[in-house]
């Protein structure tokens, strides 16, 4: 097995979560400021930070059948383009009319390139990736998207802390989009360099060039073997009618893949990762000049337990990664919740948010996309991991347009809530993604991709 190349592929193809977690962080940064130069009111804000989720939904919807038709490789190339357009475009540059409606346009075409990538990046890996070491090879995906939320909170920290408020409202929250143009440029030229998807290339029948691209990163030892156990899967399901994940047989498995996406979203990440600034500030009482650095140390967190997730995915396993990190979200947000009601907000209330953070990067952020690229037989992968990422989406604007109203709404400003009522909600998502887990997902550590179709596929 060629380890090393394998590697490389699969960071290449993880720079797509990379710029997805940059793109979906610089909206938490330059939010602050463009707030104040277009003078939003909440609604408004909530609209200009979610439109790129609305692109994210269609974006993960075409890419099913853009992937089945044009593969995988092909998919991820024009994600990187869209990056690139959307980089440029919102930070509207002076030869741009300056208008709230052209950077909801830009933010998203941005969303069409995240719900792209987000779909085929982990799917891509994981078709590539040997049944020991997918979980781990996936997670490079999710230690992409943390280290670009990372990367962009220490970028738009630089800016933000080297310029004055004024300057901020004025362009600095421009350059902070600009700065996307270099990842976006670097992920589209890397989308040139790797192979084609082995499982992707057999459903097409090109199965000389699938063997090439196992023995080139697998070994020839092993290439027949894999190169079987594809065609044996594929063969289970000939006829046209089972190649639609909307049929009977594959029922089930959509429907644990759309719940399983549906509740990361709503354990409240996002509503922390896209707010954090309003969070630190009106919450727990940060002033403006402290905020940023507040945002970095929340991504530090996310970083380091993001490869601890890594480390231990295949030896632990999927399941009791996400039942513990689950116990640890509740935990997170009951501390914040409860020190807001009690108006005790302090030291606790951030070590209760950097807790939630920790619990989700080491459990349901990394292992969702472990379990959607692994649950799918190969047949309906494509179009049944489109339809669960789009979900997804859908459940992350919802959650991305209620949480300003819910925070910012005079009832939960009063007693007892003292702005604790949103992370309450998310608490009893929390609590019902528990029992899920515990009463329907099994454990895929080990199994190759076709041997998981029996997993997760019942029998007729």
């Amino acid at each position: 097995m060629n380890w090393f190349r394998l590697v490389c592929v699969s960071a290449a193809a993880a720079l797509g979560g990379l710029l997805f977690g940059f793109d979906t962080g610089v909206i938490n940064g330059a939010q602050f400021y463009f707030t104040e130069y277009f003078e939003l009111n909440a609604a408004e804000k909530g609209f200009v930070v979610s439109s790129a989720l609305l692109g994210c939904l269609v974006g993960a919807l075409v890419a099913g059948p853009l992937s089945s038709r044009f593969g995988r490789r092909w998919s991820l190339r024009w994600a990187g383009f869209l990056f690139l357009l959307s980089a440029y475009g919102s930070g509207l540059p002076e030869w741009m009319p300056e208008s709230v409606a052209l950077l909801v346009f830009f933010r998203f075409v941005g969303g069409l390139a995240i719900g792209m990538a987000s779909m085929n990046a982990p799917l891509y890996i994981a078709e590539l990736a040997p049944a020991k070491n997918r979980g781990v090879l996936v997670t490079i995906y999710q230690l992409a998207i943390v280290i670009g939320f990372f990367t962009v909170f220490l970028t738009t920290y630089v800016i933000g802390n080297g310029l004055t408020e004024a300057e901020n409202i004025a362009t600095g929250w421009r350059w902070m989009f600009w700065s996307e143009v270099v990842p976006a440029s670097a992920f589209l030229v890397l989308m040139y360099t790797v192979p084609r998807s082995p499982r992707w290339l057999v459903l097409q029948g090109q199965t000389d060039e699938a063997i090439t691209t196992l023995q080139q990163l697998h070994g020839a030892e092993n290439q027949d073997e894999m190169l079987l156990e594809i065609q044996k899967s594929i063969a289970l399901y000939p006829d046209a009618s089972t190649s639609s994940p909307w049929g009977r047989s594959w029922r089930w498995v959509l429907v644990l893949g759309v719940s399983l996406s549906v509740l990361q979203q709503t354990t409240g990440i996002n509503a922390v990762l896209y707010y954090g600034a309003d969070i630190f500030e009106q919450a727990l009482g940060y002033g403006k000049d402290e905020v940023l650095k507040q945002q970095l140390l929340l991504a530090g967190v996310n970083l380091l337990f993001t490869l601890l997730a890594m480390y231990t995915v295949d030896r632990m396993g999927r399941k009791p990664l996400i039942l513990w990190g689950s116990v640890g979200m509740f935990s997170g947000f009951g501390m914040l919740a409860i020190t807001l009601m009690t108006q005790q907000v302090g030291f606790l209330s951030l070590l209760g948010v950097l807790i939630f953070i920790g619990s989700f990067a080491m459990s349901m952020g990394p292992v969702t996309w472990v379990l959607l690229s692994e649950m799918f037989p190969n047949r309906i992968r494509s179009g049944a991991m489109s339809i669960a990422v789009a979900a997804q989406w859908a459940a992350n604007f919802a959650v991305s347009q209620a949480f300003p109203v819910i925070a910012e709404s005079p009832s939960n400003q009063i007693s007892p809530w003292h702005g604790a009522l949103p992370y309450w909600l998310f608490m009893g998502f929390i609590g019902f993604l528990i029992y899920f887990i515990w009463r329907y997902i099994p454990e895929t550590k080990g199994k190759s991709l076709e041997e998981l179709e029996s997993t997760f596929v019942p029998s007729d």
